[in-house]
């Protein structure tokens, strides 16, 4: 899970609502993940991989963004898709990113080799919907320290992952933003929170 994408993806701890336009019909999804060359959409219409479709999409009040994606994969209902996109889109589509991140309303959770030392870092909200993606890095890569600088909103699920990570499997904090470090101090000065990890 050393990252080796071009281009980072986001997840949400609530998946944006995407209008689909695909052979003359009109449907609806919700986004699991984006990045700046695609997304991935979970949807009721039979997409076609190999076809073209159009999406229209806002992160957390940006602006609309319209865009035609080429469908390049699916798994039951959840397909990928490529953006076909000019260059106006694509500045439409980084500060959609951008704001939902300083917002907290979006995840990147990376993991980066430093100095021979694996250090996962999260970008935006530290929230539950990162379990899958937390625990792989945790339990299948290895991490040995989590990077939590540039952490804009927590919840309780991020919390309890963290909590996991540093009882669980000796996993040391570094960096901390202030938001961050204000919430773990709170988690770590309640009587019980670390029982049963």
């Amino acid at each position: 899970m050393l990252d080796q994408r071009r281009h980072q993806r986001i997840r949400f701890a609530s998946p944006p609502k995407v209008k689909i336009g695909y052979g003359g019909s009109l449907g609806g999804g919700g986004i699991e993940n984006l990045s700046l060359s695609g997304l991935m959409v979970r949807t009721s219409l039979a997409l076609e991989v190999g076809h073209s479709a159009g999406c229209e999409f806002s992160l957390f009040g940006s602006p609309v963004i319209d865009v035609p994606v080429t469908v390049v994969s699916r798994i039951g209902d959840v397909f990928g898709g490529r953006f076909q996109t000019g260059p106006i889109n694509q500045v439409l589509i980084e500060d959609a990113i951008n704001g939902a991140l300083i917002k907290g309303q979006a995840s990147i959770l990376s993991v980066n080799e430093v100095g021979g030392r694996k250090i996962m870092r999260i970008t935006g909200g530290l929230n539950g919907s990162l379990r899958s993606d937390f625990m792989h890095a945790l339990t299948r890569v290895g991490v040995d320290e989590i990077n939590l600088e540039a952490v804009t909103a927590v919840d309780q699920g991020g919390l309890a992952l963290c909590l996991v990570a540093t009882n669980r499997y000796s996993i040391g904090i570094g960096t901390q933003s202030e938001c961050f470090a204000l919430a773990w101090k709170q988690a770590l000065s309640v009587p019980g929170a670390l029982e049963g990890i």
